[in-house]
């Protein structure tokens, strides 16, 4: 049934190659990540300069979050007392950076400012990649190795060990409570992506601990859910407005005799490779965005893009569901319909007629500011050309400011500025952090949910007004957003400009 329903969205598809209409909440992000060594031992003035290049072009292009890359492999891209400064960042592990410099802070900052979010993206059991061999004095690999598991040239976090997750979770308390974070955010690395025949040896643990389970597989799956509730909970106790998303494999499970339900696909999955039953944290509410990695092309055997963010809007169920896009996989290869293009288009088009996603995220950041074949020009263009707030979830707290007050034009020497003061607050929730400014011609109908009369973000109180003839009279609407951005009620006032 789903590949005949497959067969028809792509048919929807031969009519143009741009029609989604944009809607005024979609994720638009973008993961900015350290482990491919883009940082390490540039000087910090240097970095901040690229970083900011990066920003300013990403934002320019309708990217709204961000999701940056700060625990690579139990280590630090921001102050901590817990574990040592990473060597993806100064080269060295242990090394602060120059200029007493907080890449984390720097980047929230950085992202405010251009009314982008900031997700603290975190690799949660890593705690050694292949080439890292020098350990500081506090990493993990010296303080408790007898936790750690190595495979490979890698080295993990035994998930089996509560003292593990345990400490995982106080690593992530640690950034929630002093950081102005957004949202949480992990990776897909639970147990490792398989290396040959290599064996993973928890062995002991399994032994030691069962708790009631005979099969291994299940006692693996149960260690990671245990690890995501507490996550979970670790996030909501201390900030509730902080949003938790996780980023898995594409593929939960393929469809077979024994999981009906699953995706016709055949490639490595979730469930059975890395240990992650992705739709029972969805079902027991313990994500609020779930982005699958799916890196494939339209048209892959076994794995086809199409197919799958199919299955995974089906499957949304009560979370946020955005798609994580494969930049530099998707130039090369043909749209289905129009072989003449990329599948860009195609791609986006397809994520926005399905009812269950409410956004992409893009892999990786570089890619989409390098631009290649048009990719950063198209979503400019054609798919985020109007702003776009964030999408909102029924599992984060229903809070909503109150109305903007005292709105009205003041003439400066700067021209018509329009100003207005924040909204009265009490809890943190009610407190106004951005504000969406709407344009309406005269006589023309007040429609907020229309994004293309939004005429800016901001997380000022005022906003410059563009003149034009003195006479040509708008009304403009002000609404206040909150910290997960629930919407206020509109104020209006007319304007003659």
């Amino acid at each position: 049934m789903r590949r005949v329903l497959s067969t028809l969205l792509l048919a929807v598809l031969t009519t143009t190659l741009t029609f989604a209409t944009a809607p005024k909440r979609e994720f638009r992000g973008a993961w900015i990540q350290a482990v491919n060594h883009q940082f390490e031992g540039i000087p910090a003035a240097e970095l901040k300069a690229e970083l900011s290049r990066q920003l300013d072009s990403l934002a320019s292009c309708g990217i709204n979050a961000i999701l940056f890359q700060v625990r690579v492999e139990a280590d630090a891209l921001y102050k901590s007392d817990l574990e040592p400064w990473s060597a993806f960042l100064t080269g060295i592990q242990g090394l602060a950076p120059d200029e007493d410099w907080d890449p984390l802070q720097f980047m929230i900052e950085e992202c405010h400012n251009r009314c982008m979010e900031l997700h603290a993206w975190i690799n949660p059991f890593r705690a050694k990649t292949a080439p890292t061999n020098d350990f500081a004095y506090n990493h993990q690999m010296r303080q408790h190795p007898e936790r750690i598991i190595r495979y490979g040239e890698l080295a993990l976090f035994d998930p089996a060990l509560k003292e593990n997750r345990d400490w995982i979770c106080q690593v992530a308390a640690d950034i929630i409570r002093r950081y102005d974070i957004d949202g949480f955010h992990i990776d897909d690395y639970f147990y490792p992506y398989p290396d040959g025949n290599l064996k993973f040896n928890d062995d002991a643990s399994f032994k030691q601990n069962p708790r009631g389970f005979t099969n291994r597989d299940d006692w693996r799956r149960d260690n990671v859910n245990l690890f995501i509730e507490q996550l979970y909970h670790t996030v909501k106790d201390i900030k509730p407005w902080v949003k938790f998303g996780i980023s898995p494999f594409g593929i939960y499970r393929n469809k077979s005799a024994s999981y009906p339900d699953g995706s016709e696909s055949s490639g490595f999955e979730n469930w059975s490779g890395l240990y992650a039953d992705v739709l029972l944290w969805i079902e027991k509410g313990w994500v609020d965005y779930c982005i699958p990695q799916v890196y494939w092309n339209t048209g892959n055997k076994a794995a086809d893009y199409s197919i799958l963010t199919q299955w995974w809007s089906d499957h949304a169920g009560g979370c946020l569901m955005y798609i994580g896009q494969d930049v530099e996989r998707t130039v090369q290869g043909k749209d289905p319909n129009h072989p003449e293009s990329h599948q860009l288009r195609h791609k986006m088009n397809l994520q926005r007629i399905l009812r269950g996603l409410q956004g992409s995220c893009q892999w990786p950041a570089k890619s989409v500011v390098d631009n290649p074949k048009g990719y950063r020009t198209i979503l400019k263009a054609e798919f985020y050309s109007t702003p776009a707030l964030q999408p909102l979830s029924g599992n984060m707290p229903s809070n909503t400011p109150g109305k903007v007050r005292k709105l009205m034009p003041v003439e400066t020497k700067d021209g018509t500025v329009l100003f207005w003061t924040a909204p009265k607050a009490r809890r943190e929730l009610d407190k106004a952090i951005q504000y969406v400014v709407y344009r309406f011609e005269k006589g023309e109908p007040i429609n907020l949910d229309e994004p293309h009369h939004i005429a800016g973000i901001t997380r000022h109180s005022f906003l410059n007004l563009p003149y034009r003839d003195g006479t040509t009279q708008y009304t403009y609407v002000v609404t206040a957003l909150n910290r997960i951005q629930r919407e206020s009620a509109p104020v209006k006032c007319k304007v003659s400009l």
